[in-house]
């Protein structure tokens, strides 16, 4: 596979007849190059006005390889070959160099250019390009590789510094201008010295897409400020300074990269080009690798132009449900200047903002919120000086609870975050979880492999009252929110429960959608009839401890009790089936537990009963202490005559309750795996002083606080403790 690297515009600050005269100062030796061990020169050639010069140089140099590799192919020195044209009429040099050496073996090809800079007479811009095909070179070509990559960037910056060590050794000794080539018939102004305002660089043209962003460039000519930021970058060149000021420090191979994607997608694609920040954050999502970038830059792109995404926060307004009920919004900066956004997760109804806003209401709301994050980075980078591509995020788990499991609200999560992470990469700077309760395992479980890897890392988790101090390390004191403890007044919605009266799906759409209508959001759900004879009940085999049974399950009608019981004995026995009179068809009741099993002899009870009325929606846990079949039972309940058990009249209500469930074994080694992951990431995040483990901390109930009992031990070996 043929390598390839493209250098960004290398602007030196001088005119290009000083640039020369210290170009030449490179030869035949340069002690500021040490693999440069000299040259000779082959032929050469001056036009009679003086006009152009051609010289071809036999260069030698002494590659950095391991001794071993020296000793093998028997050389210790590397031939190339080097032409200069210099154009002294147009101002260009044009420079092309090929190895010599192991040609036949390994192709190495070079092409750099000097020009006058395009706004500006009196600098000089430098570009280079090379190319690297290894045919064969004794089973050592991935080594060679290396190699050749290796000293050929380590030395590209080096260049740079060379020339401005020599520019600077002609001004001191006096020949701080050198005037153009004149054939005599050039007019006497364009023989003028630069002046001392365009020597220091108070003119400073736009080489960048978005250059004007800083007092430091200017706009491009006949551009205005209200129509820069709508310049086609097909017209641009990135310069190196540009880069630096605005996308940060990159290396030789990463600025190759960038400029190489750029071309392609200048070149290739027909639609609008990304800028330049957006180009770069693509490529380190998929680690500066120039073909999968290019191909997840380009189905962004397609998925931007299907949804209208560019246009959304010009035509986008939250509905009401949003902005009264869903607990998330912006709040000033981090210590680095990035925006801050906080979401209050632990507070937000899931299902009822699901309900009213639908999945891709909620998708859309969140898209908005990233293309805003963008802009803020943008105006943020304007304002403070340095490169901002990111956000950091503040997610309160205060008051998470097995609710926020809700099955149809977890697989929205999932679609978000694949949403997301496929056409938002590498927005997110820092992720900080705090007031972490003991049923965070459980959603990271679930959550946590669709997350990739480097989003992991970025994750700080704090639990308990350990936020306090840790979020001092990332948030300036003067604005860490009231509710975290800060003196900063948050004005982000505390979240509630969205009134049923805005549900857009009825109770008759939720029971038609868990007896197995598709359109729903409750499609997982399954339905069931609770009689006072019979009641539901549902068998897990549990394959091995240390397995979490979860479930979800709304009361549509009259009241249960729920509880979790497991068989000393395997079941192996087919339940009974019910038909329910009244019921629809298809909805019965299962029933696992005959009258023959006792309590304490045939079965144990690992969640103590416990009433559920008419109209509760409940989710709950339980880690397994052991495997074995387990039943989780729902019972009718007799509210009146729990009320008054000496009562002797009789109901007018039928003896009936419907029960809608949805249930779900985490596998021990699945839940291991992720929780394994979390300690990876909470390891890597100990080397920042304010890193605290998860705390065992939480507000959640008695019932809640036994039944994540095991969960909170799974904690014991984390590093802090």
């Amino acid at each position: 596979m043929v390598q390839k690297y493209q250098s960004p515009v290398r602007v030196y600050k001088y005119p290009f007849e000083l640039v020369m005269a210290a170009y030449e100062r490179r030869f035949p030796t340069c002690k500021m190059i040490p693999v440069f061990l000299g040259s000779d020169i082959l032929s050469e050639y001056k036009s009679e006005d003086g006009a152009i010069h051609t010289i071809e140089r036999k260069c030698k140099l002494n590659v950095d390889a391991p001794y071993i590799l020296k000793k093998i192919v028997g050389v210790e020195f590397v031939y190339f070959i080097q032409k200069n044209s210099l154009d002294r009429r147009n101002r260009t040099l044009h420079i092309e160099a090929h190895n010599e050496s192991f040609s036949s073996r390994v192709i190495i090809k070079e092409h750099c250019v000097y020009t006058v800079h395009p706004e500006n007479p009196n600098w000089t811009c430098f570009e280079q390009d090379a190319s690297l095909d290894i045919k064969s070179f004794f089973g050592m070509e991935n080594m060679v590789e290396k190699i050749c990559m290796k000293e050929y960037t380590k030395n590209i910056k080096k260049g740079k510094e060379v020339i401005e060590h020599f520019i600077n050794e002609l001004i001191s000794e006096g020949k701080d201008y050198i005037p153009p080539w004149s054939d005599g018939r050039e007019s006497l102004k364009s023989l003028k010295a630069p002046s001392p305002s365009e020597e220091d660089g108070e003119v400073t043209p736009r080489m960048g897409s978005r250059a004007n962003s800083c007092s430091d460039y200017e706009l491009p000519v006949g551009a205005t400020a209200a129509t820069v930021d709508e310049l086609d970058v097909k017209n641009t060149k990135l310069d190196a300074d540009y880069i630096q000021r605005f996308l940060g420090e990159l290396s030789p191979l990463q600025e190759s990269m960038l400029v190489q994607l750029r071309r392609v997608l200048v070149e290739h694609h027909k639609g609008k080009v990304p800028q330049d920040d957006t180009i770069l954050r693509f490529l380190r999502a998929r680690d500066f690798n120039l073909d999968k970038a290019r191909e997840m830059i380009l189905h962004s792109l397609a998925w931007r132009k299907l949804h209208r995404v560019d246009r959304l926060l010009n035509t986008y307004t939250p509905p009401q449900v949003i902005n009264d009920y869903y607990p998330g919004g912006w709040h000033y900066h981090d210590r680095e200047g990035r925006p801050l956004y906080i979401l209050k997760l632990g507070s937000m109804d899931v299902k009822g903002l699901l309900k009213t806003s639908g999945e891709e209401g909620i998708l859309k709301h969140v898209l908005a919120v990233n293309e805003e994050g963008i802009l803020r980075a943008e105006k943020a980078t304007k304002h403070y000086g340095h490169p901002v591509s990111t956000c950091t995020c503040i997610v309160d788990l205060e008051g998470l609870s097995m609710r926020h499991l809700w099955r149809p609200g977890i697989k929205v999560l999932l679609r978000i975050i694949e949403v997301v992470e496929a056409n938002y990469p590498e927005t997110m700077g820092r992720l900080l979880i705090v007031r972490a309760p003991r049923v965070f395992p459980v959603l990271w479980t679930l959550i946590s492999p669709f997350i990739d890897e480097n989003t992991r890392q970025k994750f700080m988790i704090y639990g308990g009252n350990d936020y306090k101090e840790g979020l001092k390390d990332f948030v300036e004191p003067q604005y860490i929110p009231d509710f975290l403890g800060g003196d900063c007044y948050c004005d982000v919605h505390d979240g509630s429960l969205v009134p049923k009266t805005l549900y857009e799906h009825t109770e008759e759409d939720v029971e038609k959608a868990a007896e197995g209508d598709p359109l729903s959001i409750d499609s997982l759900y399954k339905t069931a009839f609770v009689s006072k004879d019979y009641p539901q009940e549902l068998h897990i085999h549990v394959p091995q401890k240390g397995s979490v049974i979860t479930w979800d399950f709304d009361i549509l009608k009259g009241h249960v009790t729920f509880t979790v019981m497991r068989s000393r004995k395997p079941i192996i026995d087919e339940p009974h089936i019910h038909h329910i009179h009244g019921a629809a068809p298809g909805v019965t009741s299962t029933q696992y537990i005959d009258k023959s099993k006792v309590v304490g002899v045939d079965l144990s009870i690992v969640e103590a009963p416990f009433v559920c009325r008419d109209g509760d929606s409940v989710q709950g846990s339980h880690v397994t202490s052991s495997s074995g079949s387990y039943i989780l039972q729902w019972k009718y309940f007799d509210s009146a005559k729990a009320a008054n058990p000496h009562s002797f009249d009789f109901s007018l209500t039928t003896h009936k309750s419907k029960v809608m469930y949805y249930t779900e074994l985490l596998q021990s080694e699945n839940f291991k795996g992720s929780m394994t992951s979390l300690q990876s990431s909470l390891q890597s995040s100990l080397q920042s002083r304010s890193f605290s483990s998860l705390s065992l901390v939480s507000g959640q109930s008695d019932r809640d606080q036994r039944s994540q009992g095991a969960i909170a031990s799974s904690w014991n070996s984390s590093p802090s403790r």
